[in-house]
């Protein structure tokens, strides 16, 4: 369901906002928080996936994505899961790469298999309907470990393991870039208010006092999953239940699976795939 050849035939504006994630990783949180801070109230006047369209997705046509995004005159917010790598990189752009603890995404990831209707994704792609499993799904933490020992080329299944380390790889190798910003989920969930300001100051927007703290509260999980109905990612209706989009947003639960052997597995060969600095980020509380 994407395309990022649509990036080449992209016309860009000075000042655009590009949010490049993993699956699970905090993409509708970020979108929300720059959604937030370029109106500027917590009553935003479309669906998140109207203000903030994901400009790779294949089940809407390009031209209504590059029409939409032609006609606003807000600072525009664009979601994609494509790396940094395999998208043109503009001075005038502004660069958001949101990282989260492997393992946790790869938990959400698991459960909102459970959450996206397979019809209707063939419906909207024209692609059959994948062939059900022969038995019952692997259990999460036997899915989980599998995840962990993937080969799976990153261009083609970017939400395994090796796909969500280059992605992260990447966007680490850039980092000193003045057009990019690198967020952690962790840091989202610990202290909000600091991340939320830290991000506005970099992206120029100046936030009267008085308006942090409705802006705050409209960017917590709590709220957006109140509002799920507006800040879900499900335009086309792909998922069962938009409030399951938003599970329960914590961190830990990747590792905490994983027995001894299996986590010293994942530590060893996530080694091989990136460097100890980003690992210890990545990795961090």
């Amino acid at each position: 369901m994407e395309d990022s050849h649509r990036w080449l035939g992209f016309p860009a504006r000075d000042g655009d906002i590009v949010i490049s994630t993993r699956s699970k990783h905090g993409t509708t949180w970020t979108q929300m928080i720059c959604a937030l801070l370029a109106f500027q109230t917590p009553e935003l006047p479309a669906p998140l996936s109207e203000l903030s369209p994901w400009l790779d997705w294949t089940i809407a046509p390009a031209d209504e994505v590059f029409a939409r995004l032609e006609a606003q005159r807000h600072r525009r917010i664009i979601k994609t899961h494509t790396p940094l790598d395999g998208i043109p990189i503009r001075p005038e752009t502004r660069y958001i790469v949101v990282a989260r603890h492997p393992l946790d995404a790869a938990v959400s990831l698991y459960h909102q298999g459970d959450n996206i209707i397979r019809e209707r994704v063939a419906e909207l792609t024209g692609e059959p309907v994948p062939e059900a499993r022969s038995g019952p799904r692997p259990e999460l933490r036997d899915w989980l470990a599998g995840w962990t020992r993937s080969h799976h080329d990153p261009r083609e299944a970017p939400d395994m393991l090796p796909g969500v380390m280059a992605h992260l790889a990447d966007a680490w190798a850039r980092r000193d870039a003045p057009n990019l910003l690198l967020v952690h989920y962790a840091d989202l969930a610990a202290d909000l208010d600091g991340e939320m300001r830290r991000i506005a100051a970099w992206l120029d927007i100046e936030v009267d006092e008085s308006r942090w703290p409705e802006l705050v509260k409209a960017a917590t999980f709590g709220e957006m999953k109140a509002k799920a109905a507006h800040t879900a990612p499900d335009p086309a209706g792909l998922f069962r239940s938009r409030d399951a989009f938003f599970r329960n947003g914590t961190s830990g639960s990747g590792a905490a699976l994983l027995g001894d052997e299996a986590l010293a597995a994942y530590t060893a060969r996530v080694a091989q795939m990136a460097p100890k600095e980003l690992l210890d980020w990545l990795h961090r509380p």
